[in-house]
């Protein structure tokens, strides 16, 4: 069963007539498969409202922590776990509807896989998707800022663009597609909300970066002068490391998961 289908309610009648036995050399689900019945628009609707509500919770979170304790630890620490509980449930929830992206590296690797014959967003889903999850991104740290009476619209102040900083983005993001991707490979797509959830809050901890991994939450995290801001002018470079995180973690995936060959295939001794 595909991740589209394990998604979506379907009839014995919808899913079993014209299903192919399943075999070593099916393609493999994508990580944001999606139930086919979904409307376009309410997949746009979801991107945009999780992606939104991601941002909220990381820029909002940063805030209250800043407000609590001076110590930067502390702050980090309940930045992190704010995000880890609030994306596992954006996941859980909104995954069914658009396959939870909120991430146009993920979207954008899964239009690749799909042109290479894997399952994966269109072209045409990919344009929609993209800028609902930047203007999402945007909304939410204009609601965050909302929240904590901070101004709606301040450019951040938090330069982040020395090259250990854009090294600790590439390896956050080709980890995080590696996740994602090896874990349709295998089938165990489930798991999603809590492994994904998880890697994020460790990458806060074992990047240089902390593990934006994720160009619309830049995007978005530009707009605020909080804790989890950054400067406008570090936001191209950022997203330049996380597209190369990806190119990287598809070819990590594609190495790592390769389809094996049949057993008629081996060559005998």
């Amino acid at each position: 069963m595909s991740a589209t289908e394990a998604a979506s309610p379907q009839t014995a009648a919808d899913t079993t007539a014209d299903r192919p036995i399943a075999g070593a050399t099916e393609p493999q689900p994508a990580p944001g498969a999606t139930p086919p019945r979904t409307p376009l628009v309410a997949r746009a609707a979801a991107e945009l409202v999780g992606t939104a509500a991601l941002v909220t919770v990381v820029v909002g979170s940063g805030i209250q922590a800043t407000e609590l304790t001076q110590d930067v630890g502390l702050q980090l620490l309940a930045n992190s776990l704010a995000t880890v509980f609030g994306l596992g449930v954006l996941i859980a929830l909104l995954g069914p509807v658009s396959g939870a992206h909120f991430n146009p590296a993920v979207t954008l690797a899964e239009w690749w896989n799909a042109r290479r014959g894997g399952g994966g967003v269109t072209t045409r889903e990919t344009a929609v998707y993209l800028p609902a999850q930047i203007v999402g991104a945007i909304a939410g740290a204009i609601l965050a800022d909302a929240m904590f009476g901070e101004p709606l619209v301040k450019w951040s102040t938090h330069e982040r663009s020395a090259g250990h900083l854009l090294l600790g983005e590439v390896v956050a993001t080709a980890g995080l597609i590696l996740l994602i991707f090896g874990l349709a490979r295998t089938d165990r797509l489930r798991f999603a909300p809590v492994a994904v959830a998880s890697y994020i809050g460790a990458a806060y901890w074992f990047t240089s970066s902390t593990s934006f991994a994720n160009p619309a939450v830049t995007i978005g995290r530009a707009f605020t002068d909080t804790f989890a801001g950054i400067a406008p002018a570090s936001v191209p470079g950022f997203i330049a490391a996380q597209l190369a995180g990806a190119v990287v973690g598809l070819a990590l995936v594609a190495l790592i998961f390769m389809p094996g060959r049949t057993a008629e295939a081996q060559p005998t001794a």
